[in-house]
């Protein structure tokens, strides 16, 4: 099992910290997979450094995707993405 450091922005850091925010979207250039561990480290994007603050996470769950994998890049790119917890 893996530990992952990542910068977390303050706003994102505070939900996952609450609970409220229950996944993490981020570019694939790194390997994680389930069992892992995330560490989220507060970042203050004025200050240009990291605050202190961290989080650890296991990773529950992983899912890999590519903008074209269901044939709709065009609309991706033109409309964003929803990830959708409920």
């Amino acid at each position: 099992m893996a530990i992952i450091k990542k910068k977390s922005w303050p706003k994102i850091f505070d939900l996952m910290k609450s609970g409220k925010k229950k996944f993490d979207l981020r570019v694939a250039d790194f390997k994680v997979k389930e069992g892992d561990t995330l560490i989220l480290e507060e970042y203050d994007p004025k200050k240009k450094k990291l605050t202190g603050r961290k989080l650890a996470k296991k990773v529950k769950y992983v899912m890999k995707f590519h903008l074209n994998d269901f044939g709709q890049k065009a609309k991706v790119v033109k409309n964003g993405l929803y990830i959708i917890q409920v």
